[in-house]
């Protein structure tokens, strides 16, 4: 039996009428943000079922609008910004689709800029989050952990070899999650750790033959 914690119960202080809606948008473009890293020129969101249809009410789009831009949930400029300085500076615009395979609070979004990546997720209830998927992978991303992702060929040891540099530096995996788009190609590591990450470690991982890609992805505030 899951337990219930007080963030469960209680819902988080967020701008906005609904944990779901509201306080859940901008934590999953906060986390998206996170996860891109560069400031993007351009993002195209996509809402599903129930953030589609009561998205505009309860402040769906300007919860997701303003996690990319970098606020949270207790910042009072979510209310108009829309109109603030900071939305001007990059390029947006909002799709809505229905479609029974998508969890009903549902985004898709695209960041295109200096690297295009394609992120999406879901509010699950009381301001929780779930990224389910990065590019082509699957993933499990919720921001309650700082997080490393992790690109490479896909091949024997690889795995191994990242958990012996975290198990060196005295790090914890809290959870692993693995995919691959096929058998010797790109697959991805998503790796959350008690406690933190530093640069340098990180540096280490990037340094690993075959690979490609690094992101150290830090833990959302409640």
């Amino acid at each position: 039996m899951k337990k219930s914690t007080l963030f469960d119960i209680i819902s988080p202080v967020m701008v906005g009428p609904s944990s779901s809606h509201t306080a859940g948008a901008v934590r999953l473009g906060l986390l998206a943000r996170n996860i891109y890293k560069n400031k993007p020129e351009k993002v195209i969101f996509k809402l599903y079922n129930s953030y589609a249809h009561t998205g505009k009410g309860h402040g769906t789009e300007k919860g997701l609008l303003a996690g990319v831009l970098g606020l949270r949930v207790d910042d009072r400029r979510i209310k108009d910004i829309f109109n603030s300085d900071i939305a001007k500076e990059i390029e947006y615009e909002f799709e809505y689709c229905d479609n029974f395979k998508y969890h009903p609070n549902a985004v898709d979004m695209t960041f295109i800029g200096k690297n295009n990546m394609f992120i999406s997720g879901e509010s699950v209830g009381a301001g929780e989050i779930a990224v389910r998927k990065i590019n082509d992978f699957t993933v499990k991303l919720t921001g309650k952990y700082n997080t490393v992702l992790i690109v490479y060929k896909d091949m024997p040891g690889m795995i191994s070899q990242v958990s012996s540099v975290l198990q060196y530096h005295n790090i914890n995996i809290a959870s692993l999650f693995c995919d691959r788009n096929a058998k010797g190609k790109e697959a991805s590591m998503v790796i959350s750790v008690d406690g933190n990450i530093s640069p340098d470690i990180v540096d280490i991982i990037e340094e690993i033959p075959e690979v490609y890609f690094v992101s150290y992805i830090e833990k959302l505030e409640h």
